[in-house]
C-alpha cells in the first residue's frame, strides 16, 4: 500500500495548529482535530512551496 503523504500526483492541503505549526496533508486523509486547512487544494509542489514561504519561524508560538 502506498503511503498517501508521498503520492507526487496527490491533492493536498496545508494545515496549520494553534502552534502556528504546518503540515502537507492528502486531500484523502481527514483533517485531524486541533488543525486547520489554510491552503489548497493544490498539487504536493504547490503546497510545499506555501508552507516554505509561510512557515519562516519553525518555533511553535507558546515558545516565541
Amino acid at each position: 500500500m502506498t503511503n498517501p503523504f508521498e503520492i507526487e500526483s496527490g491533492i493536498f492541503y496545508v494545515l496549520v495548529n494553534n502552534e502556528g505549526q504546518h503540515s502537507l496533508w492528502p486531500d484523502c486523509v481527514a483533517t485531524p482535530a486541533g488543525w486547520q486547512r489554510v491552503f489548497g487544494p493544490d498539487s504536493r509542489d504547490n503546497c510545499l512551496s506555501f508552507i516554505g514561504e509561510n512557515w519562516i519561524d519553525l518555533k511553535p508560538k507558546s515558545l516565541i
